[in-house]
């Protein structure tokens, strides 16, 4: 039972990807290269940050960001240094400035698109159904009746 309790925990615990022989000395700069890994994205794992990812890849980002900080980077070099070489797509949250300020503006503007013809068909339709005769005049009931004897 005990062994299974152990387990059960060791299972629930969470699974670092970071290797011990990556952890910094300095506490303050191993904090700051865990924020910095977080905000980064693993290239092979696509929606995983570099801190949470083994892949090899990953496992160089982050000895990367580090060797970066030790150099005596601060924070915005050091990710501006990441991005230079691996191009934007590294980051989990892009800026939202140049080219990329179009794809985020994309989502709002093809709501406010498809609210606004929305509207436009319903006032439309509203008007027509307004504008249409609400039955047959005079003359066309008996042009009817006259048509219905034959």
């Amino acid at each position: 039972m005990r062994r299974l309790i152990v387990i059960l925990c060791l299972m629930a615990a969470p699974v670092w990807a970071v290797q011990p022989d990556e952890i910094l000395d300095d506490p303050a700069l191993e904090a700051r290269a865990r924020d910095i890994s977080k905000g980064l994205r693993c290239l092979v794992c696509r929606n995983e940050n570099i801190d949470d990812s083994n892949a090899e890849l990953a496992r160089d980002l982050r000895l990367l960001v580090r060797e970066r900080l030790v150099a005596g980077d601060d924070d915005k070099a050091a990710v501006d240094f990441i991005v230079a070489r691996y191009g934007e797509y590294v980051l989990l949250k892009p800026n939202a400035g140049g080219s990329n300020l179009l794809l985020w503006a994309a989502g709002p503007l093809m709501l406010l698109l498809g609210g606004g013809i929305a509207l436009i068909y319903l006032r439309r339709r509203s008007v027509a159904e307004e504008g249409a005769p609400a039955g047959l005049s005079d003359e066309e009931k008996a042009r009817l009746a006259e048509i219905m004897r034959e």
